[in-house]
């Protein structure tokens, strides 16, 4: 009895009586009391015995039996018995082995009992959990250990199998210190297990082999560990008897574990090779203030930006990979308490954001009569294509230098800005027609290409139809196709998207529009399900790569490089694909014919870097239709995708478009995302390339097709829509101005829009009203490559612009700012995260340079500006977009969430923090399907700390600062649930922000009305998708809190609408909070 109340004295008593025993029987029997000790709940008894000295008494056991002229075996092996046991959960075993001096004495006895395969066995086994610590390896290894082992491991035979196991999985140990790799690889070890697995493999018909096979890969991916030893594997031809031996393991679904093993152990001996570039600079050099150009090739950007993008960083699929990522990102969390709180200073003068005045119009004097002059321009007009009109420039910091723009950037300026559609225009959309019958010539549209000469290229019917048809003259093909096929699509002319376009500067001066942009194109009408995973696709595809290595017929053969102007208009092959990508929006740097069917692509870095390659935007042609054609696109960087979990890219076919359906599809099969073999062409710290692989069928022969990441939006598209935008409001009743925030480095506009409603009367009650209102600002597009936030924010721009009665409720309450797209170079040029200044723009906000950083300096100066005239925004939320989670979500701040998440021990029960940031969430949890309140979090990371979400919560004092997170893939609950997004859902997600706006007004009954759920008419019951059940009601109090801080006369007033708004609120729901719930989570 006392034995069970004192374990450890039991413990310390059989091991004592196991180091004093002198006769046999006595010491079998304390061998097998701890055997029977050991055979039950092994784990944590093993782990106990080993805290009491369990493993030294079974070592000192060992060293006293083992030294003996002639051991007692009946003794002997059960010690080695447990001493193997045990020493698979001690992981000192090995240190303590080698101070009591048991590893050279086991390996004596195994050298003294080679042909004894029961002993040999028992040797092997202690001499594998010995060869755990790597010094103990190489002390093995030293004293001739791996040659004793190596000796062991028998040719295929019927007999000892067990020893040959035990043996060979030894060796494997012994092979944990990189001394005895080098060992192996010198005296040919290698090739000799080689030999030795081939043998086995192909003697072995009966699968009986299956664990010997094993054990042989797992010393091969010891061998691996090191650069030597996958030289000798590689030089011994052992990629290509792993990849014969995996073929016929294919055919047995028993060998499932030598497969993956086999295919795994490949991967990682393919050899390095270098990506197919003159550099991994970007084909795009853009020279930029201050620095010298020769400096471009000298950067390296660090690897936080390399991140999603605000907050997405954390988002792994691999399991042990997702928990080593969340205690860094633990880690990450801002623990102190003064950080969190202390508001820094503003980093310029007062004086400097008097030049912000001017970006808000509704404040001026003379509104009114802006407005009566601005709605009888807006009548009398037509639809111009000079943007003087509403973008007045931004003045300069008088300490700014003035920027010039460099030359060769306005090469696509020719013409005047009132040129009109029969002028001769500089800009061409690519030559679609040469594929779709209404051309037959080959050849692109050069910009020089005369009127006459692509008239000439009609045929015959269409040219009759075009001089003769109506009696209609045409001055162009492109204007008779938009005749006969153009379609209707809403807020879309061609003409004014190249009206726009011809104003856009680009690094590389296009002078070409891709079709889907400037023909336009509206969502598919059917739902488009997430692809299903083949069983095995990965493994298959990797398969062909190894295949590709092992086999010399590959062709070869560049068909497209961007830095090589005789391949960017090659002329046609009839066997090979044609590409292009130098327009708007493009990226595609060189592509490569590998097989008939199948194309390596690279992509273009971001402009004066090397990173930051995932978005993807091309042209291609010459097609063979009902061919499966293979792209691989191998120089992507992030670590997984989106692509292994159901995401297709996109796809838009001209012949389509020109039969009535101009949509962008998803289109892919066979979709793959793994880690590949490719290198950078310079070593840096990335070393490391992932291939996203795709099948494309093709319908026609005779057409064009653009590939995509995502749906493609570009700024001249931005601009050409607000432009219609400004045309489509009532200017009677909808302010609608668009400005210029500042030019960026390459000179392009970046546009800014104010939308409200205009007051009724010119009474003081009105006018004081407008200047009242409580502004939101919103912004998007920082990274380049999110396509889908710019989607959002057409969906938030259109219903503010609309006749939409709650649109109408909003801009009567509510001053919208909005900055639709802060990195405008970076979306023309095609890049994924950065600004021409080779900078992560959203990292910037702290400090923002007005030079390198003009459209974050400014927009920080502007929101310093609102501050400082007590107009603080009562909503800040930044739109982008998640390569790696599904749904839409938001990132607010909080500081208890952030403490509480990092385990700070502060008492965050006592401290006081108004809860609204989390008002909007939960608004949208209840009105929007796409939204996933489960996915938000509120907690401020410090390697965020530069970001817009945070820099505007801490430094400006907005409570509600937001990043609003859109899936590049689709959604996993509601009424999406398995479904990818398309355009339809990302704009509907803006309209459903604007919705959300609804909790912060003053009467919110509205928002729980059945009314306002038949008038979003969204076909579903919206109550049906929520992810969070907790009650609305927590954030009622201090809903306004910012603004009321302000203080003064205007505070009072936020407060006493608080109040009403509170009280309509409370006669609705029941029953009202409790004073404390502002403390509530």
């Amino acid at each position: 009895m006392s034995a069970f109340q004192n374990p450890s004295s039991g413990f310390e008593a059989i091991f004592s009586t196991l180091q004093n025993a002198e006769d046999a029987e006595s010491t079998l029997n304390v061998l097998n009391i701890l055997d029977e000790l050991l055979s039950a709940d092994t784990d944590h008894r093993i782990h106990y015995m080993i805290s009491k000295g369990g493993s030294e008494a079974l070592l000192s056991a060992l060293i006293k039996n083992g030294s003996r002229s002639s051991p007692d075996y009946t003794i002997l092996l059960p010690i080695l018995y447990l001493v193997a046991k045990v020493g698979q959960k001690d992981c000192r075993i090995g240190k303590k082995a080698e101070e009591a001096g048991a590893v050279l004495l086991t390996l004596n006895l195994l050298k003294n009992n080679i042909q004894h395969a029961g002993r040999a066995e028992a040797y092997l086994n202690v001499i594998q959990v010995f060869a755990g610590s790597v010094s103990t390896s190489k002390h093995i290894g030293s004293n001739q250990g791996l040659d004793i082992v190596y000796n062991l491991i028998a040719r295929y035979t019927i007999k000892n199998r067990q020893t040959i196991k035990a043996s060979i999985i030894a060796f494997a140990a012994l092979l944990s210190s990189k001394d005895n790799i080098c060992s192996a690889v010198t005296k040919g070890y290698v090739s000799g297990l080689l030999l030795l697995y081939d043998e086995w493999h192909s003697k072995d018909t009966n699968h009986s082999a299956t664990e010997i096979l094993q054990a042989l890969l797992h010393c091969f991916c010891k061998i691996a560990r090191s650069a030597l030893g996958r030289d000798n594997l590689v030089s011994h031809g052992g990629i290509r008897l792993l990849y014969h031996t995996t073929q016929t393991y294919l055919l047995n679904k028993c060998q499932e574990s030598l497969i993956e093993s086999s295919v795994q152990l490949m991967r990682s001996c393919l050899p390095k090779t270098r990506l197919p570039l003159t550099s991994d600079q970007s084909a795009y050099r853009f020279p930029l203030p201050g620095r010298q150009h020769d400096d471009l090739d000298m950067v390296a950007t660090s690897d936080e930006s390399n991140g999603d993008d605000d907050d997405d960083d954390d988002d792994k699929v691999e399991d042990d990979y997702q928990e080593a990522q969340s205690k860094d990102y633990d880690n990450d969390l801002e623990t102190d308490l003064n950080t969190l709180c202390l508001r820094p200073a503003t980093d310029r003068p007062k004086e400097l954001l008097l030049q912000y005045s001017r970006l808000c119009p509704e404040l001026s004097h003379d509104f009114l009569e802006q407005l009566d002059l601005n709605s009888q321009e807006s009548s009398s007009s037509s639809s111009s294509d000079d943007e003087t009109g509403h973008c007045n420039r931004l003045p300069f910091d008088s300490s700014r230098p003035e920027k010039k723009t460099p030359e060769f950037l306005s090469q696509t300026e020719k013409g005047t800005s009132d040129q009109t559609k029969s002028a001769p225009c500089p800009l061409k959309v690519k030559d679609f027609y040469s594929h779709t019958g209404i051309n037959t010539r080959s050849g692109g549209t050069k910009t020089g290409e005369t009127r006459e000469e692509a008239n000439s290229s009609l045929t015959d019917d269409e040219q009759k139809n075009k001089n003769e048809g109506n009696g209609k003259c045409y001055n162009s093909p492109m204007t008779y196709l938009i005749d006969i096929h153009g379609h209707d699509i809403p807020y879309h002319e061609p003409s004014m998207y190249r009206a726009a376009a011809l104003k856009t500067k680009s690094v590389p001066g296009f002078s070409t529009l891709a079709f889907p942009d400037f023909w336009g194109h509206v969502p598919p009408p059917g739902n488009e399900p997430m692809a299903p995973r083949k069983p095995n696709i990965q493994r298959q595809k990797v398969l062909e790569d190894i295949q590709r290595f092992l086999n010399t017929d590959i062709i070869n053969q560049v068909v497209f490089d961007l830095e090589d102007e005789c391949l960017q208009f090659p002329p046609a092959k009839p066997d090979s694909l044609r590409f292009f990508s130098s327009f708007e929006c493009g990226n595609l740097r060189k592509a490569i014919r590998v097989r008939r069917y199948e194309y390596d692509l690279i992509l273009n870095a971001d402009a004066n870097c090397s990173q930051h390659t995932q978005w993807f935007y091309f042209e291609v042609s010459n097609m063979v239709p009902d061919v499966p054609y293979r792209f691989n696109i191998i120089n992507c960087e992030k670590s997984n995708s989106q692509f292994n979990y159901g995401m297709q890219p996109v796809l838009y076919s001209v012949r389509d478009a020109l039969n009535g359906k101009p949509q962008w599809c998803r289109s892919g099969t066979e979709i793959c995302y793994f880690r590949n073999h490719f290198c950078p062409v310079r070593g840096r710290l990335r070393t490391t390339f992932y291939t996203l692989t795709f099948t494309i069928t093709f319908k026609y022969s005779e057409d064009v097709c653009y590939l995509a990441y995502h749906y493609p939006y570009t700024y001249s598209a931005l601009r050409a829509h607000l432009r219609l935008l400004n045309r489509s409001v009532d200017p009677s009743k909808v302010f609608f101005r668009e400005q210029v925030l500042c030019p960026t480095l390459a000179g392009n506009a970046c546009p800014f829009v104010t939308i409200t409603a205009c007051h009724p009367s010119k009474s003081y009650t009105d006018i004081h009203q407008l200047r009242d209102r409580p502004c939101i600002v919103l912004s998007s597009r920082v990274h380049p490559g999110e396509s889908n936030a710019s989607w959002v924010m057409k969906g938030t721009l259109e219903f503010l612009c609309s006749h939409d009665p709650i649109a109408q409720a909003l801009r009567e309450t509510f001053v919208f700012k909005i900055i639709p797209m802060l990195n405008p170079d970076g979306v023309i040029n095609g890049m994924n995260r950065c600004d021409l200044n080779r900078d992560d723009l959203n990292r910037q906000w702290c400090k923002p340079d007005p030079v390198l950083c003009p459209t974050i300096y400014h927009t920080k100066g502007f929101l310093s500006y609102l501050s400082s005239i007590r107009r603080t925004p009562l909503v800040f939320c930044d739109y982008h977009g998640h390569s790696r989670k599904k749904n839409v979500f938001l990132y607010g701040c909080s500081i208890k969430e952030t403490l509480w998440q990092s385990g700070s021990t502060f008492d965050t029960a006592a401290l006081k923090e108004d809860p609204g940031y989390r008002t909007i969430a939960k608004a949208l949890d209840r009105i929007a399907p796409a939204f996933s309140f489960n996915s938000c979090n509120y907690l401020v990371e410090k390697s965020r700390s530069a970001t817009a979400r945070i820099v505007v919560w801490k430094e400006l004092g907005v409570l509600r600062s937001y990043t609003m997170e859109s899936t590049y893939n689709g959604f996993d609950q509601g009424i999406y649930k398995g479904l990818q997004t398309r355009t339809r859902e990302l704009e509907e997600m803006g309209m459903k922000f604007c919705h959300s706006l609804l909790s912060l007004t003053v009467d919110t009954r509205a928002l729980y009305g059945r009314s306002l759920i038949n008038h979003m008419n969204p076909g579903h019951n919206v109550l049906d998708h929520k992810s969070h059940k907790q009650g609305f009601e927590l954030d009622l109090k201090g809903c306004m809190a910012n603004t009321c801080a302000e203080g003064g006369a205007e505070g009072q007033r936020t407060e006493n609408k608080t109040a009403r708004w509170c009280h309509s609120f409370t006669t609705v729901k029941s029953p009202a909070p409790s004073s404390d719930n502002t403390d509530v989570y």
